[in-house]
C-alpha cells in the first residue's frame, strides 16, 4: 500500500485509494498531505495550551486552517508547496514551544509521542509522512469518528479562512479547531466520547457557516434574485473558479479598465448575487458548469483560469489550456503559477494573469440564455409571506433541500431525473454546485416562485438551514422535522460533510445522502447515524419519490 486515501465520494472500490488518488493525486502528494494535518494537530496542541494562559498565536489559527484546507480534495496537488507548508508548522511548533517555557508552562508535560513530535530534518519528514495518515489508527470505529471529525474541521476551515480573507475571526471557533485536533489524537477517547465530539463539531459548522454569511452580507451586501448570462462577449477574459468572493473582488478592481472581462465558473457562480460585485460591468457572465466537466470546458475559453481553491482537475498533458491556469490561496498544482497575497497587506497582485488575458481570444460560446439565483435566506425570507400562502393553500406541497456537490459518476444522473420526476407542486432549495445537475431544466414556477431557489454556494447551505428554522418559527412548530421539507443532498468533498454535520446539529433527520455514503463509515458509526439520525443513502427515483411524498 503506497498511500491510503477515503476522505472523498470517490474514494476507489467505495473503500478508499491505495495506488493513486481517483481526484489524480499521487502517493507522494497523499502522503504529505498526511503529514500536514498531522503536523497541525501538533501545532494545535500547543496554541490550544498557549490559548488557556490567555495567550493568542495568530500565525497558529493562520496555519492550522491553511493546513487543513490545503488538503481538501482536489485544493492542491503541488508537493513541494504542501511540503514547504511542513516546513513552516515544524518551525511554528518550535516558536510555541518556546513561547510556552517562556510563559513559565512545564513543556514535559506535552507527550511527545504524539503528533507533537517532530522529526528535525527533511528525511525525517518524509519517513515519518509513511507512519502518520488514516490506518495509523487501528480501531476501525475509532478511526472512522476520528476521521469523520477531521474532515467535518477540514470543511469549517474552508469556509473560516473565506471569513478570515474578509477581516472576519471567531475565536470560540478556532479554539474549538484546535480543541478538536488535539482530541482526535487522544487515545483515551472511545466511541461515544468521539461521537459527541462529531456532533459538538456539526454545531460549530454553523457557527462557522453563520461568519461567513455575516463576512459575505456585510462586506458585499445581501444577495439579490438575480439573472446570471450563459453566453460569451466578444472581448478576452478570465476564468475565476473555486470559492473566494475576496480574490474575484481584487481581480474585478484591478481589470476594471484593462479590456477584458472576467466570468464566473462553477461555485463562482453565486457571485453575481451580491450588490458590491455587481457594480462591476465586466463581470460578463457564468461559464461552463459544475467542476468536473473544466476539462472540455476550459479548452474553449481560450484564456487564463484562476482558482482560487478546489476544484482542480488535473490536467491532460496534451491540454491546451494547461499553460494558462494560475492558482492562488491554499489551491496549486505542480507547473501553475501561484499567485501569493502580500503578507502584511494580503492584497494580491492579479495583473500577471489580466496581461495574460489581453492576450488571448474571446471564449467560445457553449450556451446562451441566463439562469436566476440569489434566493439567500435575506430574500426568501421577503418571499415569505407568498410562501406561506402557498404552502397553506396546498400550492406548494414540499420543499426539497437537494444542496451539497456534484461529481463525474454516471449514477448522479439520478439528481437530473429526480428533479425532472418531481411534482410540479414541489420546490427545490439548493446551494453548491449539486446544482448544475437541474438548475438550467425548464421546471418553470409556482405563482411565480421559481421552482429551484439557489442560495449560493456550498456554505450558503447556512441560508437552507436559516429558511427552514425560520418556517418552523412562522408555523409555530415544536420540530424542524414537521416542516413540509425533504433532504435528499449530494455530497463529494469535505466541505459537504461539515454542512450534514450541521444539519444534524440542529436536529435534521431523515436525511438521504448520496450516490453512496462515505467509505470512512465503518458499519457500526452507520448503524449509528441510521438510527439516531435516519440517515439513508439513495435508491431509485421512483422508490425515493414515494418515500418522501408519502
Amino acid at each position: 500500500m503506497e498511500m491510503f486515501c477515503y476522505q472523498c465520494q470517490e474514494a476507489a472500490k467505495g473503500i478508499g485509494c491505495e495506488k493513486v488518488g481517483v481526484c489524480g493525486k499521487n502517493p507522494e502528494v497523499a502522503i504529505m498531505q498526511d503529514m500536514l494535518v498531522f503536523v497541525a494537530k501538533g501545532v494545535s496542541v500547543y496554541a490550544q495550551k498557549l490559548s488557556a494562559l490567555g495567550t493568542k498565536s495568530k500565525e497558529a489559527e493562520i496555519f492550522v486552517w491553511d493546513a487543513l484546507f490545503t488538503t481538501i480534495t482536489n485544493a492542491n496537488f503541488d508537493y513541494e508547496a504542501i511540503k514547504t507548508k511542513v516546513l513552516k508548522g515544524l518551525e511554528l511548533r518550535n516558536h510555541l514551544h518556546k513561547k510556552l517555557k517562556e510563559l513559565g508552562f512545564d513543556v514535559s508535560v506535552i507527550r511527545q509521542e504524539s503528533a507533537t513530535w517532530f522529526p528535525v530534518n527533511e528525511a525525517e519528514i518524509d519517513q515519518k509522512a509513511l507512519t502518520v495518515g488514516v490506518m495509523a489508527t487501528k480501531n476501525e470505529d475509532v478511526r472512522s469518528l476520528r476521521e469523520l471529525v477531521i474532515y467535518g474541521l477540514k470543511g469549517m476551515a474552508a469556509y473560516g479562512m473565506h471569513a478570515l480573507h474578509l477581516g472576519y475571526m471567531d475565536d470560540d471557533i478556532i479554539n474549538f479547531t484546535f480543541k478538536a485536533l488535539v482530541d482526535v489524537q487522544d487515545d483515551s477517547l472511545f466511541a461515544d466520547e468521539l461521537t459527541k465530539l462529531v456532533l459538538e463539531t456539526g454545531s460549530y459548522g454553523v457557527k462557522v457557516m453563520a461568519l461567513l454569511d455575516k463576512a459575505h452580507n456585510e462586506t458585499y451586501g445581501s444577495p439579490e434574485i438575480t439573472k446570471v448570462k450563459l453566453g460569451v462577449g466578444n472581448r478576452p477574459g478570465i476564468l475565476i473558479s473555486g470559492h473566494d468572493l475576496k480574490d474575484l473582488e481584487q481581480l474585478l478592481a484591478q481589470s476594471k479598465d484593462s479590456g477584458i472581462d472576467i466570468y464566473t465558473h462553477s461555485e463562482m457562480l453565486p457571485a453575481h448575487y451580491y450588490p458590491k460585485l455587481k457594480q462591476f460591468k465586466h463581470l460578463y457572465g457564468n461559464y461552463g458548469n459544475a467542476w468536473w466537466k473544466q476539462k472540455e470546458e476550459f479548452e474553449t475559453f481560450n484564456g487564463p483560469i484562476l482558482f482560487t481553491t478546489n476544484c482542480i482537475v488535473p490536467p491532460r498533458k496534451s491540454a491546451a489550456y494547461a499553460d494558462r491556469v494560475y492558482t492562488t490561496g491554499s489551491s496549486g498544482f505542480t507547473g501553475f503559477p501561484h499567485i501569493e497575497a502580500d503578507p502584511e497587506t494580503g492584497k494580491k497582485d492579479f495583473m500577471a494573469i489580466i496581461e495574460h488575458a489581453k492576450k488571448c481570444k474571446a471564449p467560445v460560446a457553449i450556451e446562451d440564455g441566463e439562469i436566476v439565483g440569489g434566493f439567500a435566506h435575506n430574500q426568501v425570507i421577503q418571499l415569505a409571506d407568498k410562501i406561506i400562502d402557498a404552502v397553506k393553500s396546498g400550492t406548494i406541497k414540499k420543499f426539497f433541500v437537494m444542496g451539497g456537490c456534484d461529481g463525474r459518476m454516471i449514477s448522479r444522473n439520478y439528481y437530473t431525473e429526480f428533479a425532472e420526476a418531481l411534482p410540479k407542486d414541489t420546490v427545490i432549495l439548493t446551494a453548491g454546485c449539486a446544482k448544475y445537475r437541474y438548475n438550467k431544466l425548464p421546471l418553470g414556477d409556482i405563482g411565480g416562485i421559481p421552482r429551484v431557489l439557489d442560495a449560493g454556494q456550498c456554505n450558503d447551505s447556512y441560508s437552507l438551514a436559516i429558511i427552514a428554522l425560520k418556517l418552523k418559527e412562522i408555523f409555530k412548530l415544536d420540530d424542524i422535522n414537521e416542516l413540509p421539507i425533504a433532504y435528499n443532498i449530494a455530497w463529494y468533498e469535505q466541505k459537504a460533510v461539515i454542512v450534514l454535520l450541521a444539519l444534524l446539529s440542529l436536529g435534521v433527520k431523515n436525511i438521504h445522502l448520496g450516490p453512496g455514503l462515505p467509505a470512512f463509515f465503518s458499519p457500526n458509526v452507520a448503524d449509528v447515524l441510521v438510527q439516531n439520525f435516519g440517515i439513508s443513502p439513495i435508491d431509485t427515483v421512483e422508490k425515493d419519490l414515494l418515500y418522501f411524498m408519502a
